[in-house]
């Protein structure tokens, strides 16, 4: 076999093996995480563990012109079952009317407003309300974001470990008027949290979910708090915290309903700034992750680096491909040899015992989940494509972004979902 064809297989192989592969590691981490911490008969969401002596915790609202959303948000947080809490909206330079809304609940004691002149984006927000709030335990959640009654004692209870400094909530979707919005229902459970499960086994989380996490503030201050300059703050912080030997725990019963995009374009735009945020904190932190010290953090680089290489594996087999098409290239087999084959018949079937299992797993927090079973067969059609696509735009985007400080856009945030 000639060098070419050589090359051709092996990235064919890898264009296979790899997705299989992190399929099964996902399930088989979801199903350990699943008997270990979260089976049905060690309590539901509505029957959380209480603590004695609770510790008091500071809630973290940033946003910017959240006018047609904040309210709702603030009327879930009001109601919050937990003894002692407050709430920090920090208005950050909002020009939609945000700042008179937050004016007209704040009472200075429970819910206390903050408000920042011009647009300074999530982390300056963030770092303003860390350094206001009157408690240790600072839980952190969008101001579009629903956060369930039971929510914080679920994820202050991880606190009572000395070694925890952050704690990762259960994103749950409620757009889904579109078939964007049911397939990512399905994405964050089979694929997102199936994830964050498996992460939790082997010890290291790749990211907190910026729209719902609690955090230790003398672990954020060890850390360095938000850094002002990165796309994606929650990739970064958990990537820092973790550096610094702090753990990171995901809480699967602390449950925050979310907005997400239901469009092609406003998905594009939340995946590439996802990829090349997630490409920026790789490139800063690859060197220092070197050390020996921090060698737990390595199978999460790795992780990482192989689905940066998977991507582009795609993208050159792909145009391969297409030349042999056009010229003859005995090493590329023709087009229909590619359709049907065993490995894509495969990597199907994987994708549905994945998509299944997820649907075991989840269906404690959502009745009605199942229902989604259907829609979420089209995942690797679409995302695999998306997640490709936004990979190779966004590695040469990391690499020659000026740094600066990153503000705020709004983002497309779909119809909302009602039960």
């Amino acid at each position: 076999m000639s060098l070419l064809g050589t090359i051709y297989s092996v990235m064919q192989e890898f264009a296979l093996i790899y997705p299989l592969f992190m399929s099964y590691l996902w399930m088989v981490g979801g199903i350990t995480y699943f008997f270990h911490w979260e089976d049905r008969k060690k309590g539901c969401v509505a029957n959380p563990p209480k603590l004695s002596n609770p510790p008091g915790v500071s809630i973290l609202v940033p946003a910017h012109n959240e006018g047609g959303n904040l309210e709702e948000t603030i009327t879930s947080l009001q109601a919050l079952d937990y003894p002692d809490y407050e709430i920090i909206i920090i208005d950050d330079g909002s020009t939609d009317g945000t700042g008179e809304l937050v004016d007209r609940y704040a009472d200075q004691r429970v819910l206390r407003a903050i408000h920042l002149e011009t647009n300074q984006g999530k982390a300056a927000a963030l770092r303003v309300g860390a350094l206001a709030a009157r408690h240790e335990i600072l839980v952190c959640i969008d101001g579009d974001a629903l956060l369930d009654a039971n929510a914080l004692w679920w994820m202050v209870r991880h606190f009572e470990d000395t070694r925890v400094g952050a704690v990762t909530g259960n994103p749950r979707v409620r757009t889904r008027s579109t078939l964007i919005g049911k397939i990512q229902v399905g994405e964050f459970s089979s694929i997102v949290g199936l994830i964050k499960r498996s992460q939790r086994i082997y010890g290291r989380v790749f990211t907190v979910s910026g729209v719902v996490a609690a955090f230790r503030r003398s672990a954020l201050y060890d850390a360095g708090f938000w850094d002002l300059t990165k796309l994606t703050d929650d990739i970064d912080i958990s990537w820092r915290l973790q550096m610094q030997h702090w753990g990171i725990r995901f809480e699967s019963n602390a449950i925050c309903w979310i907005l997400m995009p239901e469009t092609l374009k406003g998905l594009w735009k939340q995946r590439l700034r996802w990829a090349e945020g997630g490409m920026e904190v790789a490139l800063d932190h690859a060197a220092p992750l070197l050390n020996w010290r921090r060698r737990h953090m390595w199978p999460v680089l790795t992780e990482f680096v192989l689905s940066v290489l998977w991507s582009y594996t795609m993208l050159i087999l792909g145009l391969l491909l297409l030349i042999s098409q056009v010229m003859d290239i005995p090493e590329i087999p023709d087009l229909r040899e590619w359709l049907p084959s065993w490995g894509g018949a495969l990597i199907g079937l994987t994708c549905l015992l994945q998509f299944g299992l997820s649907v075991f797993i989840d269906s404690r927090y959502e009745k009605r989940f199942p229902r989604y079973y259907f829609w979420i067969i089209w995942y690797p059609m679409l995302y695999w494509l998306l997640s490709v696509f936004t990979t190779i735009v966004a590695v040469p985007r990391a690499v020659f972004r000026r740094r600066r400080q990153a503000t705020w856009t709004s983002p497309d945030r779909g119809e909302q979902f009602r039960d």
